[in-house]
This record gives C-alpha cells, sequence and structure tokens, in this order.
C-alpha cells in the first residue's frame, strides 16, 4: 500500500476563501452582501422590530456588482451573512484583440489576456475611442468569488 503513489487532481478549490461570515445586523449600506449566491452591493438596509418569535429581521437590498441586477434578501439580525472578498486592481492596457479580449499589463511586468471588453455601452465606447487615439489607458478590474470584470477606466496621460 505503501508502495503505490496517489495522484490527486485539482478540480478547483472548495470555494471558502471566496466570502467571510459576518453578523447580518452589522452589514451598512455601500458594504458588500452575497445574496442568492451573488457578490452584491448593499444599497438599502432596514431592520424591523423584534417579534414575537424572537428575532430582529434586516432587509437587504443589494444590486449585483457583475450584472446590475437588484437582488433582495431578509436574515435574521443575529445570524451570519456571507460577504464577499472584492477587489479591484489597475492593470494597463496593452492591446484589445479582434475577439474582445484585452492584453493587459500586471504590477510584475507579465500580461493578463482573459478579460474581455466590458458589455456596458460607455465604458466600452471610452475603452475603443481612447485605445483608437492611442491614449496610455489603465482599466480597473474589480474581482469578487472568482468573477472578474473591468470596473473603471483612466487616462494616464499621452504615450
Amino acid at each position: 500500500m505503501s508502495d503505490e503513489e496517489h495522484h490527486f487532481e485539482s478540480k478547483g478549490d472548495a470555494g471558502a476563501s471566496k466570502t467571510f461570515p459576518q453578523q447580518a445586523g452589522t452589514i451598512r449600506k455601500n458594504g458588500y452582501i452575497v445574496i442568492k449566491g451573488r457578490p452584491c452591493k448593499v444599497v438599502e438596509v432596514s431592520t424591523s422590530k423584534t417579534g414575537k418569535h424572537g428575532h430582529a429581521k434586516c432587509h437587504f437590498v443589494g444590486i449585483d456588482i457583475f450584472t446590475a441586477k437588484k437582488l433582495e434578501d431578509i436574515v435574521p439580525s443575529s445570524h451570519n451573512c456571507d460577504v464577499p472578498h472584492v477587489n479591484r486592481t489597475d492593470y494597463q492596457l496593452i492591446d484589445i484583440a479582434e475577439d474582445g479580449f484585452l492584453s493587459l499589463l500586471t504590477e510584475n511586468g507579465n500580461t493578463k489576456d482573459d478579460l474581455k471588453l466590458p458589455t456596458d455601452e460607455t465604458l466600452l465606447a471610452q475603452i475603443k475611442d481612447g485605445f483608437a487615439e492611442g491614449k496610455d489607458l489603465v482599466v480597473s478590474v474589480t474581482s469578487a468569488m472568482g468573477e472578474e470584470q473591468i470596473s473603471a477606466l483612466k487616462d494616464v496621460g499621452p504615450k
């Protein structure tokens, strides 16, 4: 038995590091929460009084940070909710491929080629126009729960 080698294929992570627990009563407006499995920015929180059955309830209204869909959830204020780890990273735009994928320069000098152009019409137009004009552009990428999306654009001056 000890002579045999065991090979394990990694099929992905368990997802534990994508979120952390936080008590529902402590989550505030402009914070983040996971509603129906989606990372959301909290736009409205209301708390009901303690009722006949003992728990005050928090009513959360959140906007999905990737799809901009409105989601709602009601959770007892003493219970824990999942809160996503949300990160923003800036990358310099190097190239736009014909298939819509961007070539981005990371801080350590490598390229990142797995992000598509954003679906937001105004941001899409700004990126395409700025790149066509030869501007030096930096895109901000928001990442949470294994998803990434371009969320902002900065012009850092002429080339």
